[in-house]
């Protein structure tokens, strides 16, 4: 009886604990979805990958990946994390909590400065999918980046890729950083409502907070970075972005789990290359459209030029990064940074043979 009473205090422990760890992990990302692994239960190998906002349409391909079974068909039990900016699935992967994440390549280069290894594996996407929005009300007096002095910017968050983007624009556009003041206003309702209020007076966003912006009247675009001519003109190349990138060490040690992701991304994205952007919309999750499907749909075709075909990392697209950044970035400035290190395109290209 002793005994069985042991065990029900040793049970009743455990699915405390479990409780307490769940918690924790609910609080560690705003949403998540697990896959089901090959034939479901968590059978197939598992991998855990931070979304920089994982209902963003420039990471679309990682939540599409799975509602397409592609995942499951590599034989992988992929877990998708979300947290509300690229900066912050980069410090979950930097600190080990996940072995990959989905943000912009650009965060490679950073790392890399600062003593980190880190590698894009498969390129989504060959511009950066973003849109600098003023508000309706400062549109009259901001009419180019040589108008951001004394203005209030809307990012995601510090050190995010729309904050370096943000910086290179000024920069390039004579503002000096310290002349506006950059705003994490994350993105989303959080982006609409301070552009509303006019706690910013423009800001850089993706779609669908672009989509919903224009519908609302909210504000008006004053650069369209969502095509590779739009990345040209504002940027001087191809801006690869969105990515999956993961720790150098790991890719090495774990090179066969790599290409079955990168296998099941490439054909994400040759599926989203025949496909329309409403036959995208409707295989993504229903609360994704926030109740107005076409809208959403809208939004995917606006920003569907972006993505690459074959997740090869576009000629050029690395030296674009580098520039941009070497412009505001002193870390980077002063430093020799390894381009051939912050990405590979040895699986993509066995992906695609």
């Amino acid at each position: 009886m002793r005994t069985n009473a042991r065990y029900a205090a040793l049970a009743a422990a455990g699915l405390l604990a479990l409780s307490s760890l769940t918690a924790c992990a609910n609080d560690a990302a705003s949403s998540a979805s697990t896959g089901s692994g090959s034939g479901g239960g968590g059978k197939g190998e598992q991998v855990k990958i931070m979304v920089g906002g994982l209902d963003k349409v420039i990471y679309l391909p990682a939540m599409l990946t799975q509602r397409l079974g592609y995942f499951d068909a590599e034989g992988l039990d992929v877990q998708l994390l979300s947290e509300p900016a690229g900066v912050q699935a980069e410090t979950a992967l930097v600190s080990g909590q996940v072995q990959g994440a989905v943000g912009f390549y650009d965060h490679t280069l950073d790392l890399q400065t600062k003593g980190k290894h880190v590698e894009s594996v498969v390129q989504f996407s060959r511009a950066p999918g973003e849109v600098e929005i003023v508000s309706t009300k400062a549109a009259g007096d901001i009419t180019s980046p040589k108008d951001f002095k004394g203005r209030k910017l809307g990012i995601t968050g510090l050190g995010s890729s729309t904050d370096f983007l943000t910086k290179y624009l000024a920069v390039k556009n004579g503002v000096n950083v310290s002349d506006f003041t950059p705003v994490a206003v994350g993105a989303g309702p959080t982006f609409i409502s301070a552009l509303q209020k006019g706690s910013i007076d423009g800001g850089m966003t993706t779609d669908p907070t672009v989509a919903q912006v224009l519908d609302k009247k909210a504000g008006r675009i004053l650069l369209d970075m969502r095509t590779p001519q739009g990345s040209q003109e504002a940027l001087g190349g191809p801006y690869p972005s969105s990515s999956l990138y993961m720790q150098t060490d790991w890719v090495n040690s774990h090179k066969a789990t790599v290409q079955k992701l990168v296998n099941a991304f490439v054909k994400t994205l040759t599926w989203m290359s025949t496909h329309s952007a409403s036959q995208i919309a409707d295989k993504m999750p229903a609360d994704y459209s926030q109740g107005d499907k076409a809208l959403y749909a809208q939004a995917i075709k606006s920003t569907l030029p972006m993505f690459t075909k074959d997740g090869v990392m576009p000629a050029g697209g690395p030296e674009t990064v580098e520039k941009v950044l070497k412009a505001f970035n002193p870390n980077i400035k002063n430093a020799k940074v390894d381009l051939s290190q912050t990405y590979t395109t040895e699986f993509a290209k066995k992906a695609t043979g």
